[in-house]
């Protein structure tokens, strides 16, 4: 049977949108957390914990906003009994504008409760033709170890990484063909490792993911629409003792304006990508990431050189 019918789909879009700017307002994470799960929160929390490292005159009022339930493109899959049930939404936060977004609802077992696990930002408005049945239903179909795949979630977020680590050297550039997300990605690599030029060095690695959730539907020409999520570290140090790396503001929640010799800035990122069912290519159609956290050694107190 669907995991829940359209009208009560845009009910629960329309009550995350309610709960997440009341809980935005006053940056409430219990609040948060009965609307959100999984890499969404983690998001979430990150920007909250980002705006309380700002002195009190530098954040930004917060604006009340909404998805607008009425040009959402529903994708339900049916599900047979106990298995876990969700859905996936394209969502527009402006009347009138096609949808940009593409995002997941999961309902959390225990206390059947429906939460947003994650928004992936798309390259375009042109989305992916989901498969649906006579009655307008999509189909669920396996994201990680599915042979009829040209890539699962585990191939897909590996080639991610790839991207940011090496340029897309590895895997990345093998397994997704050219797309503005996939750029995007490995212009991030070019230009952050060269930032310092021989003052230090910049080193993206894969990080200890802990949402290892993926979700997939069947698009019409035998493929899927995988969505995932995937963490990767950023780590900066200087070239040699007498340098320092000094935060930026964005960064006083955790580095608290205290210079470094090196930093690790963590990632937690959501992924959208189109795959085929035969041996080709797939195309990352979006990304979003945000910063969760960044470490780093304090410089001692020997005279410094500013990079």
């Amino acid at each position: 049977m669907p995991a829940l019918s359209d009208a009560q789909a845009r009910a629960v879009i329309a009550n995350y949108s309610k709960i997440n700017n009341e809980a935005n307002a006053q940056r409430d994470r219990t609040l948060l957390d009965t609307v959100e799960d999984g890499p969404m929160y983690a998001m979430s929390v990150s920007d909250y914990t980002e705006t309380e490292g700002l002195p009190k005159a530098d954040r930004k009022p917060y604006k009340p906003w909404s998805y607008d339930t009425s040009s959402a493109k529903l994708y339900i899959p049916r599900f047979t009994t106990g298995q876990n049930r969700w859905f996936a939404t394209a969502l527009s936060g402006e009347k009138g504008k096609d949808p940009s977004r593409i995002a997941v609802f999961a309902e959390q077992p225990k206390d059947k409760r429906w939460e947003l696990v994650s928004v992936v930002d798309l390259d375009s408005t042109t989305l992916p033709d989901i498969a649906l049945d006579k009655d307008g239903y999509a189909t669920a179909v396996a994201a990680t170890g599915n042979k009829q795949l040209a890539a699962d979630a585990d191939v897909l977020r590996t080639a991610v990484i790839d991207n940011f680590a090496t340029g897309g050297t590895n895997t990345g550039t093998k397994v997704f063909d050219p797309t503005k997300a996939s750029q995007q990605q490995i212009k991030v690599h070019d230009e952050t490792t060269r930032k310092f030029g021989k003052l230090g060095t910049t080193v993206f690695a894969g990080g200890t993911n802990r949402f290892k959730d993926a979700y997939a539907l069947k698009t019409s020409d035998g493929g899927a629409l995988v969505l995932f999520a995937h963490t990767h570290t950023q780590t900066d140090a200087v070239a040699h003792s007498g340098l320092q790396i000094n935060p930026d503001e964005d960064d006083n929640a955790w580095l608290h304006g205290i210079p470094r010799t090196s930093v690790t800035y963590t990632f937690v990122c959501s992924d959208a990508a189109a795959v085929p069912a035969k041996a080709a290519p797939s195309r990352l159609i979006g990304y979003t990431c945000a910063r969760t956290d960044a470490s780093g050694p304090p410089v001692g107190s020997a005279p410094t050189d500013r990079t």
